[in-house]
């Protein structure tokens, strides 16, 4: 069995992971093009640990500008195999207060200008989604969570939109009425990616304002937003510290099959496959490309 190494992609507030010993920093390219910061590699008791801001620090990139794949791609390649995506979203239910952590494990992809995918032509895979969140690493955040006396809230459907601007009022409305529980901008094609590179991906959705449906609440903005997503750093330090202190050595198998995901996944005949392709390809999928995919 594989070593089990803990990626936390940490969205818009949370660009550093505090309390990583041995931390060494690392600039990576990929052939997908550059992801959005060094790669931050240290320890949490045991376990390894690779931290990547998501916008990068300083938060250089919108969520449409974010390159998911070299992201993914890079983390892959770092040896990840559970990945948490820490992430600002808004709330469409009244009981899911600003301050909430959602685990969520469903989404709704509403957008429209991102590369979704590592497979395309000359190599085409069908990854399942049914099940987009693992769920024995959700059930271990909630434990973490439990042991440190934070509340979450296990379960909800994230809608993602394509932003940068927050909802319109009919857009607001239409997704509450749809009962979607969360909304926010960086999980598709995060989650996506993560599945079609065999990691096991998990969300915590952390409640920053109620959209602008409420009509008991002024519309959101940025500075709402980062004012409680700051007053939830210290939530979410913990609950990392605690997620990483009880993973196990070694990585489990994911009851979602996202740690075999390409197992039956990959249609395009042998001989048609593209080579140069499956070079790019070689990080991600080399495990069921085979000798298709050079390594070198």
């Amino acid at each position: 069995m594989a070593r089990t190494v803990l990626g936390i992609i940490g969205g818009s507030g949370i660009y550093d992971l505090p309390g990583l010993t041995d931390l060494r920093e690392e600039a990576v390219t990929t052939p997908w093009g550059e992801p959005s910061d060094v790669l931050c590699r240290g320890r949490l008791g045991a376990t390894e640990v690779v931290f990547l801001p998501r916008h990068g620090r300083g938060h250089r990139f919108s969520p449409s500008d974010i390159n998911y794949r070299a992201n993914i791609h890079a983390l892959k390649a770092a040896g990840v195999t559970d990945l948490v995506s820490l992430s600002a979203c808004g709330s469409f239910r009244k009981e899911l207060a600003p301050g909430t952590f959602v685990l969520v494990d469903q989404f709704v992809d509403r957008t429209v200008r991102r590369e979704s995918s590592f497979f395309g032509a000359g190599c085409v895979a069908h990854v399942s989604m049914a099940q987009p969140v693992g769920p024995r690493l959700k059930g271990r955040i909630a434990a973490a969570a439990l042991a440190e006396g934070i509340a979450v809230v296990e379960g909800g459907t994230y809608v993602c939109m394509e932003g940068p601007q927050f909802s319109s009022l009919a857009e607001s409305l239409g997704y509450k009425a749809a009962g979607y529980d969360v909304i926010g901008m960086t999980a598709m094609p995060e989650a996506k990616l993560a599945r079609e590179a065999e990691i096991t991906y998990a969300t915590v959705a952390m409640v920053t304002d109620f959209d602008c449906w409420h009509g008991d609440h002024q519309a959101v903005d940025v500075t709402t937003v980062i004012d409680v997503l700051r007053a939830n750093g210290d939530k979410a330090n913990r609950l990392i510290a605690r997620l990483a202190r009880d993973l196990p050595a070694e990585r489990e198998a994911c009851p979602a099959g996202s740690d075999r995901a390409l197992e039956h996944a990959v249609i395009t005949a042998p001989a048609s496959r593209d080579p140069v392709l499956l070079a790019k390809l070689a990080v991600v999928a080399g495990r069921v490309l085979g000798a298709g995919a050079p390594t070198g």
